[in-house]
């Protein structure tokens, strides 16, 4: 894991437009529940960034008060992802990332063109995983 402080969660997908921008609002507002404040950064993006995020994931995430509907998906980088402790990736990273930083492919269906109902199994899964993470990784970095 990198040394940095504070901790940096990486989210990635193709088109940053689905999965990766559900985790990053999951693991924002896991971030002030935990009242994690400054030390943790999230970062997310796309190998190859959509013009906007999905339709059915911004309504599916509005279902749980959270709001996508101003968020833009946007490119990443290798750089940017080799200094995250930990990047999760949806099954579709082409990137490189370094050998220090703990990757995890969730391998999630892509939400693109669902229905409303699929939109929410998948965006569901990631809540979960996203909670798991943060009690793994902040349980290893108390102990």
């Amino acid at each position: 894991m990198a040394s940095e402080s504070p901790a940096r969660f990486g989210f990635v997908c193709v088109q940053n437009a689905g999965r990766s921008q559900m985790s990053a609002a999951f693991a924002e507002r896991e971030r002030e529940r935990r009242g994690l404040g400054d030390d943790l950064a999230i970062v997310t993006g796309g190998t190859y960034p959509a013009e906007t995020v999905h339709e059915e994931v911004i309504e599916a995430m509005a279902e749980l008060d959270i709001d996508l509907s101003n968020r833009e998906p946007r490119e990443i980088s290798t750089e940017e992802l080799d200094s995250c402790d930990v990047v999760a990736t949806m099954g579709c990273s082409t990137l490189e990332i370094d050998a220090n930083v703990d990757e995890r492919d969730w391998d999630l269906e892509d939400p693109h063109g669902k229905s409303v109902e699929q939109v929410r199994a998948i965006r569901d899964e990631i809540e979960r995983r996203v909670e798991a993470l943060f009690d793994e990784y902040f349980l290893e970095v108390e102990q």
